[in-house]
């Protein structure tokens, strides 16, 4: 068996930004043309009036500030709301393959590796954009890499399930560098005319490279081993997919978008990612008061507080467990990346922290790691 390291991370970022204030005045418009539209039926109490939403309201209940998104148009139109997407022709790069390159090729640079060190490509995301051909084999075509790929999903653990995937093919032999790739455009699968998630979400694509400890570059993280725990919940679903054509759907119906029990979560989850995380760290023969960092999904600021602060027993630092989502937003699966790629440079050889996600499925993914 060989010991595998991460040996660099890359980052893609949107062009564009909507801030709290500038979603809250669209969506508060919305809310104006819904309210006017069915002012009859409110009267007569057969159309609940909608509420409008506030920044104050945003930032308490996630911590959120702005986030990225590909379009912002069409999300700040109050007749739209949702991003306006052009469809791109079957014989051009898709979208999320474009970002996904983007953000590999980072990922290689910063290594100083190319296409030839790679042989396997994962794609991990909460949501692909097509059923197939696989988003995988065309970023690992657009790359030109030679091997193979696939697509995964396992919500916003998908990242740190992707890794447990490439943890073992490096460990096994199978596999000599590993790229998992996570675009996540979560925009297009975000409820936007929904004051209690209208805020949550945003676009990013981040990637991590995996390979042999022996080829990896000096300060390169050790991977000392991977966890994955699943338990089936319905708290945090969306039901979209190819079975909606067939059961003559309306693709605005709000099932077909993301949609949370969020106090169902918060207290089922929390806990479970506490726990997860600390019998993970034990399994090393450390405590979590040994961890110098904990690099935590990114949904909402409150959860992390909760998880870290059941984990240390007080209220942890933002160097212990930084915060990205205020700048980002809950980015799905790539948050913990974000988290890691951000904030890992200062890390001493031999410290050692957690890359932990956590949300639909239930699903728990942990990567306990140790700077070389």
């Amino acid at each position: 068996m060989h010991r595998v390291a991460i040996s660099s991370t890359g980052l893609f970022t949107p062009p564009h930004v909507i801030t709290n204030e500038e979603l809250v005045t669209a969506f508060n418009q919305y809310v104006e043309l819904q309210n006017a539209e069915h002012a009859s039926e409110i009267a007569a109490g057969t159309f609940a009036a909608l509420t409008p939403s506030n920044v104050e309201f945003i930032e308490k209940a996630s911590g959120i500030k702005r986030r990225y998104v590909l379009e912002k148009t069409g999300v700040l139109d109050p007749k739209r709301m949702r991003p306006n997407f052009v469809k791109r022709p079957d014989d051009e790069i898709s979208l999320m393959a474009e970002i996904g390159v983007a953000a590999a090729q980072d990922a290689l640079d910063r290594a100083g590796k190319t296409a030839a060190d790679v042989d396997f490509v994962i794609c991990a995301s909460a949501n692909m954009q097509r059923a197939y051909p696989a988003m995988a084999i065309e970023i690992q075509t657009a790359l030109g890499i030679k091997g193979f790929g696939f697509d995964m999903n396992v919500a916003c653990s998908s990242a740190t399930f992707g890794l447990e995937m490439a943890y073992n093919a490096v460990r096994s032999g199978a596999s000599k560098a590993v790229l998992v790739v996570n675009p996540e455009i979560t925009s297009a699968h975000l409820a936007w005319k929904d004051r209690d998630c209208h805020f949550i979400f945003g676009d990013v694509c981040t990637a991590i490279l995996v390979e042999r400890l022996d080829n990896a570059p000096k300060g390169a993280f050790e991977i000392l081993g991977t966890h994955c725990f699943t338990q089936f919940s319905n708290n945090i679903r969306n039901n979209f997919g190819f079975m909606s054509h067939s059961e003559d759907r309306d693709v605005g119906d709000r099932d077909q978008l993301f949609q949370q029990e969020g106090r169902k979560v918060f207290k089922e989850v929390c806990p479970l990612a506490a726990e997860h995380i600390s019998t993970h760290l034990a399994t090393f023969g450390y405590s979590t008061a040994q961890t110098r960092r904990f690099w935590l999904h990114q949904a909402n600021i409150n959860m992390n507080q909760f998880v870290t602060r059941k984990l240390l027993g007080r209220d942890p630092t933002a160097d212990e467990a930084p915060i990205i989502l205020d700048e980002f937003a809950n980015t799905a699966s790539a948050g913990s990346i974000i988290a890691f790629h951000r904030h890992h440079e200062d890390i001493q050889a031999g410290e050692v922290g957690v890359i932990c996600s956590f949300g639909a499925g239930y699903s728990i993914g942990s990567v306990v790691v140790k700077r070389t």
